[in-house]
């Protein structure tokens, strides 16, 4: 830990962390373009999105165990470079095979970024910024596709495909340099010994523990309704709403995380706002049952998964105090997000079909009560273990 945050390091992880999300939406801002690329790809197309979250559901927890033992810095440098080179390579449109085994090496270099950068802004910042630095991390998913709709799909209409992909590259280029000069190591002792015994034992060990699984916990319950909840809820808003709404919403999220979210953080502890955050989406939900599409209700849900979002990464290293179990944290955070998002989406496309949108609502309720049980859970066994 440190008596002063060092907020350009900080910012400088947050932008590495824009490029980690770029290596997901470098991807499904195209994905209507990839057919002229692969025309007889046919169903195969879809695992050039996929790949890389399933490498994340495969591997999340393997990486923060990896990471925790082989440095931050490095780590964070090796995915810098290596998603860079993938980048340019991608650029090139290679054959179909090659392009997905990029897209599976690219999952490792995430994964990497997103548990290394994290645990590296935790140590970078004092109890006091904590919460705002980590909520600020929370964000850059949001911020990334929105930068890359913003200004990458523009830059492909002017150059074409693989100016995206050289542009992400320089992108990873330029914080790798940057944090190669600036950012010092953090020396960590390495917990234990990198071998499949040790990592299937720990394994089990992250997953038996209230306090480095309760994070990811939360997580899967999160994600598994986010990104469903923004792709179906579109035909339900008023045509001349329906843009708005559906721009506006991960900026709502995003400015309630960085104001109301990190506001409550000085008084109440993360997973406290993890539920009330849950409890929110609840409310929200049935406002959106009675009155379905309502502008303010869904704005009212996006403001709800803004405390959400922000506060399960700040309860990593309010629950773990050291730099191991945060990144330990933060590869389950990585494995339940991926299953989630993985899960979610067809899941609720399917209650939809049969149920209807009460359905869809009730199975959100459902889900979104179970975080709150879960953490609850987690919360009385860290009770007890203390007692």
């Amino acid at each position: 830990m440190t008596d002063r945050t060092s907020f350009p390091l900080v910012f400088a992880l947050w932008g590495a962390g824009l490029g980690a999300a770029g290596q997901y939406a470098k991807i499904s801002i195209i994905f209507d373009r990839l057919p002229q690329v692969y025309p007889d790809a046919g169903p195969a197309l879809g695992f050039i999105v996929s790949l890389v979250g399933f490498v994340g559901i495969v591997l999340g927890v393997v990486a923060g165990l990896v990471v925790a033992r082989i440095r931050y810095r490095r780590a964070m440098l090796w995915a810098l470079w290596a998603g860079a080179a993938l980048s340019l390579f991608q650029a090139t449109m290679p054959s179909l095979p090659l392009m997905l085994l990029s897209r599976g090496l690219e999952g490792v270099s995430h994964l990497a970024i997103v548990v290394a950068a994290p645990t590296l802004i935790a140590q970078l910042s004092t109890d006091r910024h904590r919460g705002f630095t980590l909520t600020l991390w929370s964000t850059f998913f949001s911020v990334a596709f929105t930068l890359l709709v913003a200004l990458g799909l523009p830059l492909v209409e002017a150059r074409g495909l693989p100016a995206l992909f050289v542009a992400h590259a320089l992108w990873l280029m330029a914080f790798a340099v940057i944090l190669t000069v600036f950012l010092r190591p953090i020396e960590v002792p390495p917990e234990g010994r990198l071998t499949l015994t040790g990592i299937v034992r720990d394994h089990i060990a992250i997953y038996r523990s209230p306090r480095i699984a309760a994070p990811g916990a939360g997580w899967m319950f999160y994600t598994f309704c986010f990104l469903a909840i923004l792709t179906v809820l579109p035909p339900y808003i008023a045509p001349e709403w329906r843009a708005w709404v559906m721009g506006a919403m991960p900026l709502t999220s995003i400015a309630v995380s960085l104001t109301l979210g990190v506001y409550a953080l000085r008084f109440i502890t993360a997973v406290m706002l993890v539920q009330i955050g849950f409890a929110a989406c609840i409310a929200s939900l049935l406002w959106l049952w009675v009155m379905p599409g309502l502008p303010a209700a869904c704005l009212a849900l996006a403001a709800a998964l803004g405390l959400v979002q922000g506060a399960s990464f700040a309860a990593g290293p309010q629950l773990n105090q050291s730099a191991a179990h945060q990144s330990q944290a933060y590869g389950g955070l990585a494995q339940t997000g991926n299953l989630g998002n993985t899960l979610g989406t067809p899941v609720l496309l399917l209650v939809l079909g049969v149920a209807g949108f009460p359905g869809l609502v009730w199975t959100c309720v459902a889900v979104f009560a179970c975080g709150i049980a879960a953490h609850g859970w987690m919360a009385a066994r860290r009770r007890a273990d203390s007692a």
